[in-house]
């Protein structure tokens, strides 16, 4: 997957199209949402000139990289007229069920790293069935 990562820092927003490569990506659009896809990187270019996220306002512990996608998801939700979500919810509801699945991986990465396994991808036609 390519694309550009915006983050907010104490210099302020950033636009990157490499050094995350080892991040985790959180699905927030369903693949349905065609339209919404569509205007995702405009809507996030203009709610990243904003004010709010000049340098000078970043705090680490109350305004931060993590404030800013909270903010820019629930603009996006209260555009398609839904309730926003608070910290916890959206903690719980992308976050965590996304590092939890990280975790797993990494740890089973981390046992059969340590063991002699080889892996053999299944044949297309073995995929299919």
């Amino acid at each position: 997957v390519s694309g550009v990562v915006y983050n907010y820092d104490q210099e302020g927003v950033h636009r990157a199209a490499s050094g995350w490569e080892q991040c985790i990506s959180i699905p927030l659009v369903q693949p349905d949402m065609w339209e919404l896809l569509q205007q995702w990187d405009n809507l996030l270019e203009e709610f990243s000139l904003e004010e709010a996220w000049l340098p000078h306002r970043y705090q680490e512990q109350q305004h931060n990289c993590y404030t800013f996608a909270l903010a820019f998801v629930n603009r996006v939700r209260r555009g398609r007229g839904r309730e926003p979500l608070s910290k916890a919810q959206f903690t719980e509801s992308f976050l965590l069920p996304r590092t939890r699945e990280a975790s797993r991986y990494l740890t089973l990465h981390q046992q059969l790293a340590h063991r002699d396994v080889y892996i053999v991808p299944l044949a297309e036609q073995e995929q299919d069935s």
